[in-house]
């Protein structure tokens, strides 16, 4: 069942897309900006995850400085955080409550910050 509503979205929305486990699609549209994006349906959620950048060892005070000011005015739905010494992007939505306008504000939101903010992370690259 939660594949079909998932996969329903998707096609929906016409994305590059593939199954690579149960309940785990990678996205991976350079057209719609929505490169390397994981979706994993763990019930009750719908977890949307995309790898940003390793945190580099420099200026990682000003780097965690700005990634709170993004979530602060910037990333409408989610929000940067860290995970293992990695930048991600993560959102999260309740399977049974989601509807294809929140998938759809969800993807946007990461397509759009990661084009918006790209030219500013891009100077913590390690």
């Amino acid at each position: 069942m939660a594949a079909n509503k998932v996969e329903e979205y998707l096609i929906d929305l016409m994305v590059t897309y593939r199954e690579v486990a149960g309940n785990l699609w990678l996205l991976d549209d350079e057209e719609h900006g929505i490169e390397g994006v994981a979706i994993m349906y763990a019930d009750p959620l719908v977890i949307f995850r995309v790898l940003v950048m390793d945190a580099p060892q420099e200026h990682r005070l000003e780097l965690f400085t700005k990634l709170l000011e993004f979530n602060a005015c910037d990333v409408v739905h989610g929000a940067y955080a860290l995970e293992d010494d990695k930048v991600i992007l993560i959102d999260t939505l309740e399977y049974d409550t989601m509807d294809y306008g929140e998938f759809r504000a969800t993807l946007d939101a990461f397509s759009l910050a990661l084009t918006q903010h790209y030219p500013i992370l891009s100077r913590y690259r390690a």
